[in-house]
């Protein structure tokens, strides 16, 4: 048992140090073109569906069995039920910030700028809890890649909390508490999917496929759809693809 909690801490510092050098990136690179944008983002989507689906709701199945089946569709459903909730309360990440200067200026008020970091904010809880559950199980592999696909995703994701803060006039040093606070909310969740996740073992693979369910969400709604907005979808593609092999072969090798 200490040796799996060891390693969520190791985990949720990890998910955390990853935000955080988004953000000091974000502060040196102020602008990166969509091209590049794409590609990256394509790549850290193609992570992020490895995750989800090798990481997760695979294992999820394998501990079900085929008599679980329903548990499992119950489990993503409601991950994906659970993002789409917040939604209605969060806006999309490409509506309020996007790549383009003059975008950023005409959503530069102080309330939609706060409101856009409490979309990041809440969407970190999910993505910890994705990160944490898997630690409960004997093999731990899983959980690992699942850590290292958000990690990945967490850079660009800290790179563009910085650019809507400081065009709202806030400065550097708040820029980056603010960052720094919605990186540590990720801490949060990778220990409530822990905690979730040890409290039956039936109840473990629920959360598995749920923190699935969680992802896909977010790649299908959020990230493909960014990367296809520039008439850059080729490359995205490519990347995306190249970033779920990636992670196959993380999780295969290690």
């Amino acid at each position: 048992m200490m040796v799996y909690m060891e390693q969520v801490w190791i985990s949720a510092a990890g998910l955390s140090l990853a935000t955080m050098l988004g953000a000091v990136i974000g502060f040196i690179v102020k602008e990166l073109p969509h091209k590049w944008n794409d590609i990256s983002l394509g790549f850290c989507a193609g992570i992020m569906l490895s995750a989800a689906t090798v990481g997760l709701i695979l294992p999820a199945a394998e501990s079900l069995g085929s008599g679980g089946w329903y548990l499992l569709v119950v489990g993503v459903v409601a991950g994906m039920l659970f993002l789409n909730l917040l939604d209605f309360f969060t806006p999309h990440l490409h509506k309020i910030t996007g790549l383009d200067q003059e975008e950023h200026r005409n959503n530069a008020s102080l309330n939609k700028v706060m409101l856009f970091v409490m979309a990041i904010a809440l969407h970190k809880l999910p993505e910890g809890i994705a990160a944490g559950v898997g630690f409960n199980s004997p093999e731990t592999s899983d959980a690992w890649a699942v850590t290292l696909g958000i990690a990945v995703q967490n850079i660009p994701e800290g790179m563009v909390v910085i650019a809507p803060l400081l065009l709202a006039g806030i400065s550097k040093l708040r820029a980056l508490v603010i960052s720094l606070a919605v990186a540590l909310l990720e801490v949060v969740g990778v220990w409530i999917g822990y905690a979730l996740g040890a409290i039956s073992p039936l109840l473990l693979p629920v959360m598995l496929a749920f923190a699935g369910g969680a992802m896909l969400y977010v790649v299908s709604d959020e990230m493909i759809p960014e990367t296809h907005a520039h008439g850059y979808e080729k490359h995205a593609t490519y990347a995306l693809v190249l970033g779920f092999v990636t992670l196959l072969i993380f999780d295969l090798v290690f």
